[in-house]
């Protein structure tokens, strides 16, 4: 079982996952492992007086982007572990 789920999880680190915000204006891509792998920002988001809200709108973009990818984690571990508390193994 411990090489199904080491397995399971080289596999989810494969993975990406993207989450926009800003209806589009930024997107995130974040690996299965909770790593960021990029962040791209529209030229037309990027506001000289009010950097709040691309700081704000990038949080939302990643921050979406992780809960996906933990998602992710959680259905492709979460049956393998039959109940056992794997502690910080999935994510």
């Amino acid at each position: 079982m411990q090489e199904q789920i080491l397995a399971a999880q080289e596999e989810l680190a494969s993975q990406t996952f993207e989450a926009t915000a800003g209806g589009g204006a930024i997107k995130a891509v974040v690996s299965g492992s909770q790593r960021v792998v990029s962040v791209e920002l529209q030229k037309q988001v990027i506001d000289p007086d009010d950097p709040e809200m691309l700081g704000d709108l990038v949080v939302a973009a990643v921050n979406s982007a992780l809960d996906m990818a933990s998602e992710a984690a959680d259905t492709q571990l979460g049956g393998m572990s039959g109940g056992m508390d794997l502690g910080g193994l999935l994510g």
